[in-house]
């Protein structure tokens, strides 16, 4: 038989044992939050006293479009007397969706290169859509040199500054004529990859290596405003050894993060194939 004090020992017991657990479980949970929140803080001071202080870490490449129906930007270049051609290439070419660098450079007379900016002006779809554009500081291409990649790179650089959102770049001369329409390009690259680049290129250059890769050549386009071909200097260099020589097309097809890297240059190496390359054919 259970007495009165026993029921009284009862009563007061097992809440006693409960706020006891309470407060225990209280105290390790606010021992752990504490700590994950010092341990996280502490994380991130570190990352961020990591960061370097180069400005290429902050650079970020273009993400890929979520539009279906991917946009292209080109570049048009011609030189003297490529005025008509430019145009007829233009209104083959032109897409209300794209983005269009045109150029003709400095070898062209002046009433040239104003006629071209006078049709780019004057044209009614041209006005409405504003996807055309000069190029109006033009540079002096010389064929062959390195100032064809120089000015291909400008006129990139003036389309992701100015041309909004698309996803290849393709640089074609005045010459060039499409043979398919822009409607059935644009479906066709639809279906593929916006991170691919097309680039007519082979490893086995050959005679190339002694004949182009060797020489050291000097591209008057740098420093001249009279055009004429590259000329020779007698001494020889090695081939490269920090990275591999290709040949291949001068025209293609190149994704806007591939531009971007070319632009950019975060890891150098478009810098040091470019200094390497304005010194040969």
């Amino acid at each position: 038989m259970e007495t009165g004090g026993s029921k009284k020992k009862k009563k007061w017991f097992l809440p006693l044992v409960l706020s006891l657990l309470l407060s225990t479980l209280l105290v390790f949970v606010s021992v752990f939050t504490s700590s994950s929140s010092y341990s996280s803080q502490l994380y991130k001071t570190q990352v961020k006293n990591e960061v370097p202080v180069f400005v290429e870490s902050k650079l970020r490449a273009s993400a890929p479009s979520s539009d279906p129906v991917p946009r292209l930007a080109y570049l048009i270049s011609g030189s003297m007397g490529d005025g008509e051609s430019l145009k007829r290439t233009l209104k083959a070419l032109y897409h209300p969706r794209n983005q269009y660098a045109v150029h003709l450079d400095l070898e062209a007379s002046a009433e040239e290169r104003l006629d071209l900016a006078n049709f780019v002006r004057d044209q009614p779809v041209f006005a409405k859509m504003g996807n055309v554009r000069m190029v109006v500081r033009a540079n002096l291409v010389t064929y062959r040199g390195p100032t064809m990649v120089t000015n291909t790179l400008h006129a990139a650089a003036i389309l992701l500054k100015e041309g909004g959102d698309w996803d290849w770049f393709i640089n074609l001369s005045a010459s060039d004529y499409p043979l398919v329409t822009q409607d059935d390009l644009l479906h066709t690259l639809s279906t593929i990859p916006r991170s691919l680049n097309f680039i007519e290129h082979t490893s086995d250059i050959g005679w190339k290596e002694y004949q182009r890769a060797k020489p050291v050549i000097i591209d008057p386009g740098l420093y001249s405003l009279q055009k004429s071909d590259v000329f020779w200097v007698s001494e020889k260099r090695s081939v490269p050894t920090a990275y591999k020589l290709f040949t291949g097309s001068a025209w293609m097809i190149l994704s806007r993060p591939f531009i971007d890297f070319c632009l950019w240059g975060w890891d150098n190496l478009p810098r040091v194939v470019l200094m390497y390359y304005a010194k040969q054919q």
